[in-house]
Protein backbone atom coordinates (compact mmCIF):
# COMPACT_ATOMS: atom_id res chain seq x y z
CA UNK A 1 0.00 0.00 0.00
CA UNK A 2 2.55 2.54 0.88
CA UNK A 3 4.55 2.13 -2.87
CA UNK A 4 0.85 2.94 -4.40
CA UNK A 5 0.49 6.30 -2.39
CA UNK A 6 4.33 6.63 -3.40
CA UNK A 7 3.56 5.41 -7.72
CA UNK A 8 0.56 8.57 -6.75
CA UNK A 9 2.71 10.76 -5.09
CA UNK A 10 5.19 10.50 -7.68
CA UNK A 11 2.86 11.04 -10.84
CA UNK A 12 1.55 14.07 -9.09
CA UNK A 13 4.73 15.63 -9.20
CA UNK A 14 5.80 15.01 -12.88
CA UNK A 15 2.18 15.76 -13.52
CA UNK A 16 2.69 19.38 -11.94
CA UNK A 17 6.26 19.09 -13.18
CA UNK A 18 5.13 18.94 -16.82
CA UNK A 19 2.28 21.73 -16.29
CA UNK A 20 4.41 24.18 -15.10
CA UNK A 21 6.73 23.99 -17.96
CA UNK A 22 3.68 24.37 -20.20
CA UNK A 23 2.66 27.68 -18.42
CA UNK A 24 5.61 28.92 -19.03
CA UNK A 25 6.08 28.36 -22.20
CA UNK A 26 2.57 29.91 -23.26
CA UNK A 27 3.22 32.60 -21.24
CA UNK A 28 6.83 33.39 -22.48
CA UNK A 29 5.55 32.61 -26.22
CA UNK A 30 5.12 35.53 -28.80
CA UNK A 31 1.27 34.78 -29.25
CA UNK A 32 0.67 35.40 -25.29
CA UNK A 33 -0.89 38.73 -24.79
CA UNK A 34 -0.65 40.11 -21.49
CA UNK A 35 -0.78 43.81 -22.32
CA UNK A 36 -4.68 43.71 -21.72
CA UNK A 37 -4.34 42.86 -18.23
CA UNK A 38 -1.07 45.05 -17.73
CA UNK A 39 -1.34 48.36 -17.21
CA UNK A 40 2.05 50.54 -18.52
CA UNK A 41 3.07 53.79 -17.79
CA UNK A 42 4.88 55.94 -20.03
CA UNK A 43 8.90 56.55 -19.84
CA UNK A 44 8.91 60.09 -19.76
CA UNK A 45 12.09 62.01 -18.84
CA UNK A 46 10.98 64.74 -15.53
CA UNK A 47 12.49 68.45 -16.10
CA UNK A 48 14.08 69.68 -13.12
CA UNK A 49 11.31 71.87 -12.77
CA UNK A 50 8.03 69.74 -12.20
CA UNK A 51 10.31 67.89 -9.37
CA UNK A 52 8.96 68.81 -6.12
CA UNK A 53 12.31 70.27 -3.98
CA UNK A 54 13.01 68.43 -0.49
CA UNK A 55 11.61 71.39 1.75
CA UNK A 56 8.30 72.03 -0.06
CA UNK A 57 6.75 69.42 2.69
CA UNK A 58 3.93 67.63 2.01
CA UNK A 59 0.32 70.19 2.13
CA UNK A 60 2.73 72.99 0.89
CA UNK A 61 3.20 74.64 -2.35
CA UNK A 62 6.41 76.67 -3.63
CA UNK A 63 5.94 80.41 -5.29
CA UNK A 64 8.81 83.06 -6.58
CA UNK A 65 7.34 86.98 -6.25
CA UNK A 66 8.67 88.02 -9.32
CA UNK A 67 9.34 92.42 -9.80
CA UNK A 68 11.33 93.42 -12.73
CA UNK A 69 13.42 95.51 -10.59
CA UNK A 70 14.59 92.80 -8.21
CA UNK A 71 15.26 89.13 -7.91
CA UNK A 72 12.32 86.99 -7.32
CA UNK A 73 11.82 85.71 -3.44
CA UNK A 74 10.91 82.06 -3.25
CA UNK A 75 8.33 81.60 -0.53
CA UNK A 76 6.78 78.18 0.72
CA UNK A 77 3.25 78.26 1.60
CA UNK A 78 0.41 75.65 2.49
CA UNK A 79 -2.25 74.44 0.82
CA UNK A 80 -4.97 76.31 2.33
CA UNK A 81 -4.04 79.05 1.63
CA UNK A 82 -5.14 78.65 -2.29
CA UNK A 83 -8.73 79.09 -0.60
CA UNK A 84 -8.14 82.64 0.72
CA UNK A 85 -10.21 84.99 -1.51
CA UNK A 86 -6.84 87.63 -1.07
CA UNK A 87 -4.31 85.12 -2.77
CA UNK A 88 -6.81 84.06 -4.89
CA UNK A 89 -6.50 87.69 -6.17
CA UNK A 90 -3.28 86.96 -6.78
CA UNK A 91 -3.53 84.51 -8.36
CA UNK A 92 -5.38 85.84 -11.18
CA UNK A 93 -2.72 88.44 -10.99
CA UNK A 94 -0.95 86.31 -12.43
CA UNK A 95 -2.77 84.01 -14.79
CA UNK A 96 -3.31 87.95 -16.42
CA UNK A 97 0.81 88.15 -16.31
CA UNK A 98 2.06 85.05 -17.19
CA UNK A 99 -0.96 83.32 -18.82
CA UNK A 100 -2.63 79.90 -17.54
CA UNK A 101 0.04 77.40 -18.73
CA UNK A 102 2.92 78.25 -16.29
CA UNK A 103 5.83 75.76 -15.79
CA UNK A 104 7.44 74.93 -12.57
CA UNK A 105 7.07 77.26 -9.71
CA UNK A 106 4.39 79.60 -9.75
CA UNK A 107 5.09 83.10 -10.29
CA UNK A 108 3.29 85.77 -8.50
CA UNK A 109 3.81 89.48 -10.47
CA UNK A 110 4.45 91.40 -6.80
CA UNK A 111 7.38 92.65 -5.25
CA UNK A 112 8.85 89.90 -2.41
CA UNK A 113 7.97 92.68 0.27
CA UNK A 114 4.37 93.22 -0.59
CA UNK A 115 4.12 89.42 -0.59
CA UNK A 116 5.52 89.44 3.24
CA UNK A 117 3.07 92.38 3.75
CA UNK A 118 0.31 90.13 2.03
CA UNK A 119 0.60 86.74 4.13
CA UNK A 120 1.32 88.74 7.71
CA UNK A 121 -1.83 90.22 7.41
CA UNK A 122 -3.68 87.04 6.50
CA UNK A 123 -1.65 85.67 9.03
CA UNK A 124 -3.01 87.71 11.62
CA UNK A 125 -6.47 87.73 9.96
CA UNK A 126 -6.33 84.01 10.83
CA UNK A 127 -5.70 83.94 14.28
Amino acid sequence: MFKIIEGERIKGMIILKLLIKKVIKIHFSPRYDDDKNRIDFEETSIADEEVVPYDVKEGHFAIFAVNTMEERKRFILELNWLKNPTFLRLLNLAEEEYGFRQKGVLEIPCSHEELEKIILQLKIERI
